[in-house]
């Protein structure tokens, strides 16, 4: 017999279902993102989005359909972070508007629902891109529509839906030039169809583990500031140069990466002329080492417990974290009288963090690249800053929407939003703030002083690929500005120098540098020597910026 209709039960476990398969997937959807730069993160930002209205979904102990909705909807919406978890939200929130007046859901509905789902997360978007989960979501939208002329049968209509979902999918790199040369299909679009599997599993009545939706209000969720304990296999991150003493062959290579497979991973050996960078994660250095010694001298040797490091992190976030808290639970006396304007700036390291607080800035959130912040997070921000207009600098093109979000569900308030892609462009808007001009003056000085700032950022590769007709490795230094990849190179600070030259031109006024936390300081100096040495007629200053991942931000002016 047909199953024509969804009740408020079935759909209750359908959205969970949902969410927990997005989570089991949040890793392999994180590894389809095109650059290979360890913040990756589509599969975590849509997942904490999810688990956000999940958390509100368990909490209903006799939902009706109104309920459900509005905990989907709200839930989603507080919690998006980046834009694919915006961009769900969306998704959410034209699909729960829809369902929300009925007892139960049948094939019609459900296709009215997605349809305004699409509708929804289109408008939300400035400038909509094919390719992506957007395009998905129409597919999704016009598959139902069109079998909800023919069929009443949702065991019939949900496998179709998805099927044809899928099949556009994977042509989202067709679409998109960059996903087709880095050989994946849009990650968002991923990650949407891992919530329609999840959720139609739960209708065929599959056992559902639901431990990731339980643990969302505990344990096992990883929260900003937080980091999960891990098992660290190899625990001795080990490096060096091998000044070779006859030629290194390509068998010597082969024969030694075989060596070093053996007795570690994360392996990274690559010969220049008569020297050979080495990099691997061990349990024993010395024989990665007395090994080497076979084909030359060694220098440049570092070895770092990770083990050690791992632990001494976890107790430096605990503490930030603490530390947060308590600043958080002061924060409502420290807003003082009511001003007419503030600042909020989203940042990570605390080089950063106190340049913003000596621009003035008001609050600072904690996030960027590597976590980026929900609305939620901006929600609160806006509720400390006792100000009438406050500008918002995300400094991440992957937490504008979010920032948009924020300010649409802000009354009482005026929030304006600076575009600022970067934390450079957020500096430089700062500075261009004049206390003498009117609101919306400052607003638009500000994103015309941005759109002068050209940044670049220097990390590392965490997987083999091809982008920008580049061919990286897993392990290569990258340079990336603005557009794309500028650079890639075994060393951070050649990779750098190749970067900026694609930078800098006649124009340039000034060089800035913000050196991360894996830096040392002596060797920032250095480099901004070497950066002087390069370009004579440009100011060059240097700061502390102390952010993770990046080795370098720099932005030219």
């Amino acid at each position: 017999m047909a199953v024509k209709t969804i009740n408020t039960k079935m759909l209750q476990k359908m959205f969970l279902a949902g969410a927990a398969n997005l989570e089991a997937k949040k890793e392999y959807i994180n590894e389809l993102n095109v650059f290979p730069v360890p913040d990756g993160d589509t599969g975590t930002n849509m997942t904490l989005t999810i688990m956000s209205a999940a958390k509100e979904v368990q909490a209903l102990e006799n939902p009706d359909m109104a309920s459900i909705a509005k905990a989907i909807s709200s839930g989603s919406l507080r919690g998006a972070r980046g834009n694919s978890g915006v961009i769900l939200s969306q998704l959410l929130r034209g699909f729960t508007k829809e369902i929300r007046e009925y007892e139960e859901i049948d094939a019609a509905t459900l296709a009215k629902a997605c349809e305004r789902a699409t509708a929804t997360a289109y408008k939300a978007v400035m400038k909509p891109k094919e390719g992506t989960i957007l395009t998905v979501a129409k597919g999704v939208s016009q598959k139902a529509q069109e079998l909800a002329e023919t069929t009443e049968d949702l065991e019939f209509f949900i496998p179709e839906v998805i099927k044809y979902a899928e099949e556009i999918l994977a042509q989202t790199p067709e679409m998109l030039p960059v996903l087709k040369e880095a050989g994946v299909v849009d990650s968002g679009g991923q990650g949407l169809i891992e919530v329609l599997h999840g959720a139609y599993d739960a209708f065929l009545g599959k056992e559902i583990d639901y431990t990731a939706i339980e643990a969302s209000t505990g344990t096992k969720m990883v929260k900003p500031g937080q980091q999960a304990e891990v098992d660290i296999k190899f625990g001795y991150c080990t490096e060096f140069i091998i000044m070779t003493e006859k030629p290194f062959t390509e068998k010597d290579e082969s024969d030694f990466k075989g060596y070093l497979e053996s007795i570690g991973d994360s392996i990274v050996c690559v010969a220049d002329e008569d020297v050979v960078k080495v990099h691997v994660h061990t349990n024993d250095p010395g024989l990665a080492i007395q090994k080497a010694l076979k084909y030359g001298q060694l220098s440049r040797m570092k070895i770092d417990n990770m083990r050690e490091e791992h632990h001494e992190k976890l107790i430096k976030d605990a503490e930030k974290a603490a530390a947060q808290q308590a600043e958080k639970a002061a924060m409502p006396e420290k807003k003082g009288p009511r001003k007419q304007v503030g600042f909020i700036a989203v940042s990570i390291g605390d080089g950063m963090n106190e340049i913003f607080r000596e621009l003035g800035v008001d609050y600072i959130i904690e996030g960027g690249q590597t976590m980026n912040p929900s609305t939620d997070d901006m929600l609160t921000a806006i509720d400390n800053v006792n100000a009438d207009y406050i500008f918002i600098l995300p400094n991440n093109k992957n937490i504008i929407l979010a920032a948009n979000q924020a300010q649409s569900l802000t009354k009482d308030k005026d929030i304006l939003v600076v575009p600022t892609k970067t934390v450079p462009q957020g500096i430089t808007a700062v500075i261009s703030f004049m206390p003498e001009a009117d609101v919306d003056t400052n607003f638009e000085s500000m994103k015309e002083a941005v759109k002068n700032v050209k940044t670049g950022q220097v990390t590392y590769a965490v997987r083999d690929t091809k982008i920008d007709d580049k061919i990286i490795h897993e392990g290569d230094i990258m340079g990336i500005g603005d557009q794309g990849i500028l650079a890639v190179g075994q060393s951070v600070e050649n990779t750098a120098k190749e970067m900026l030259s694609q930078m800098a031109d006649d124009d340039s006024e000034l060089i800035s540098l913000y050196y991360g936390q894996d830096v040392l300081p002596e060797d920032a100096e250095k480099f901004a020597r070497t950066v002087e040495e390069m370009y004579p007629d440009v100011d060059i200053d240097i700061h502390f910026g102390g952010q993770p991942i990046y080795y370098y931000v720099i932005s030219v002016e």
